[in-house]
């Protein structure tokens, strides 16, 4: 279906807003932990404030057109993480598997950010032991998969794959790609969920891998 100059300028709009969601209380904490670890541990706030900077300098709205990259979005979602590593100590554990050649595939801005943030509020940071946040991809037949898990609490009324961070995901993939992308969302073993994006692989214009 050929979509007229109005619809696609209606879709790209809608695409814009849908993505625009940097959490405020997200970085209230993170500014209010920084504040504290000035008096108590001053390389730890900077540290943590670097990772701030790395997280906003990805997650600010882009000036032109150009796609994110999969490299992109992986460092915005290790800044966010590496952010909570300090917060919630070894109670948080962080394995990335993204092969190198991937990195500079087009892949939609704030998605993945949105799976880890989910993995996070709904998984683990309600539990004592904390657990282990994976992210996760592959390319097979043309396709890029970029799964994030965790060994957290399990389904929820909250993690069940409707809540409104995923319909926000899967309305985005709708939108950009209609049946040519999806998300699926499943138990993890022996514990946990896991959450899967996958789009058609291809390069992002003038991608540039962060080292």
């Amino acid at each position: 279906v050929v979509q007229t100059v109005t619809e696609k300028e209606l879709t790209a709009a809608k695409l814009s807003l849908l993505h625009a969601q940097v959490e405020p209380h997200f970085l209230y904490n993170t500014l209010a932990s920084a504040q504290y670890l000035t008096r108590s541990d001053p390389a730890l706030a900077d540290q943590m404030l670097g990772n701030l900077i790395t997280y906003l300098r990805y997650s600010l709205p882009r000036t032109d057109s150009s796609a994110s990259t999969l490299g992109e979005e992986v460092e915005r979602a290790r800044a966010y993480l590496d952010i909570l590593k300090i917060r919630m100590g070894p109670r948080l554990q962080l394995q990335i598997e993204v092969p190198k050649h991937l990195l500079t595939l087009a892949f939609p801005a704030m998605m993945l950010q949105t799976l880890v943030e989910n993995a996070i509020k709904h998984g683990l940071e309600s539990r004592t032991s904390g657990g282990t946040v994976w992210i996760l991809a592959s390319e097979a037949d043309g396709r890029v998969a970029v799964t994030v898990a965790d060994d957290g609490q399990g389904f929820s009324e909250q993690s069940n794959g409707t809540g409104i961070g995923l319909r926000n995901v899967r309305e985005r993939l709708r939108l950009a790609y209609g049946s040519d992308a999806s998300l699926s969302v499943v138990a993890n073993f022996p514990s946990g969920v896991a959450a899967t994006i996958t789009v058609p692989a291809t390069d992002a214009p003038s991608a540039v891998v962060q080292p």
